[in-house]
C-alpha cells in the first residue's frame, strides 16, 4: 500500500478543511480527486507530500507515518513523489534540457552522461525529445505540461500527484496530459490526478474519490467498472 489514510482529519488555521478522512492507493492505481475549487484536494495532496501537516488518525505514506514524520524524512519522501501543478513552475531562464537537469543535479545525479541520458529518455516518454532546447515561453500551454510530467518522472517515483494538472489546457491538451500519466501509471507509479474535468473518467477509467462539504467519498462504482493492475493481469492470463 503506497498510501493508506484512516480517520484523518486535514485543517488549515484550526479550520477543518476535510475531516474523518479514509483513503488508500496502491501500485499501478490512477486515482481521481473530483470536486469543484476550494473543496480540500489541494490541501489533500499538500499532506502526502509533507507540506501540510497531518496530526489526527493514522496517514501513512510510503511506509512514512505523517503524523510523526520528521522534517529531514520530508526531503527524502519528496525524492520518491513527482509532483505536477497547474501553473507549471518551470524555469523561464533555461531551456527544457536544462530545466531537467537543474532537478537532477539538486536530487544528487552527479554524473553528466546519465543525466543526459536520463533527460533525452524521460522527453522521448512524453514526445517532446524535438523541444528540448527550447525556452518554457515559447512552448504552447500542454506542450509546458508535457515537460512537467517528464520533470516529475525523472527519478521515477512510485507516486505522481498531479493538482489540476489539466486545469489550465484546452480539451485536446488535457486529454493528452492524462493519457500520458495513465500510461506512467499502468508501469507500476500511483498517479492521483486531481480535477474538476469528469469527462476524463470515461476514457481513463480509474478510482474515483469526491471532496463536497468537508468530506471525501470514493464514489468509483457511478463512474463505471474500473480494471486495477491484478484485474488486467488477469484478463491477459485468461486470453492466453
Amino acid at each position: 500500500m503506497r498510501i493508506d489514510y484512516q480517520n484523518v482529519d486535514i485543517t488549515q488555521e484550526e479550520r477543518i478543511i476535510l475531516k474523518e478522512i479514509n483513503f488508500r492507493a496502491e501500485a499501478g492505481e490512477f486515482v481521481y480527486l473530483i470536486g469543484k475549487v476550494g473543496t480540500g484536494k489541494s490541501s489533500l495532496l499538500k499532506t502526502f507530500y509533507g507540506e501540510l501537516e497531518v496530526h489526527t488518525g493514522n496517514a501513512r505514506v510510503l511506509d512514512q507515518e505523517m503524523t510523526k514524520i520528521r522534517r529531514r524524512r520530508i526531503q527524502a519522501l519528496r525524492r520518491e513523489i513527482g509532483i505536477i501543478f497547474q501553473d507549471f513552475q518551470l524555469l523561464n531562464d533555461r531551456n527544457v534540457r536544462a530545466n531537467l537537469d537543474f532537478v537532477l543535479k539538486a536530487t544528487g545525479w552527479k554524473k553528466k552522461e546519465e543525466r543526459i541520458a536520463r533527460i533525452n529518455e524521460v522527453l522521448d516518454q512524453v514526445n517532446m525529445k524535438e523541444k528540448a532546447d527550447m525556452m518554457p515561453y515559447q512552448l504552447s500551454g500542454g506542450e509546458q505540461q508535457c515537460v512537467c510530467i517528464a520533470r516529475a518522472i525523472l527519478n521515477r517515483p512510485d507516486i505522481i500527484l498531479a493538482d489540476e494538472a489539466t486545469g489550465n489546457l484546452d480539451r485536446e491538451n488535457s486529454r493528452r496530459t492524462a493519457s500520458l500519466l495513465y500510461n506512467i501509471s499502468q508501469q507500476g507509479t500511483t498517479v492521483i490526478l486531481a480535477t474538476h474535468n469528469e469527462e476524463l473518467i470515461a476514457e481513463f477509467p480509474g478510482i474515483v474519490y469526491r471532496c463536497d462539504n468537508g468530506l471525501l467519498q470514493e464514489c468509483t462504482e457511478a463512474y463505471g467498472t474500473v480494471l486495477t493492475p491484478n484485474d488486467i493481469e488477469s484478463r491477459s492470463i485468461e486470453e492466453d
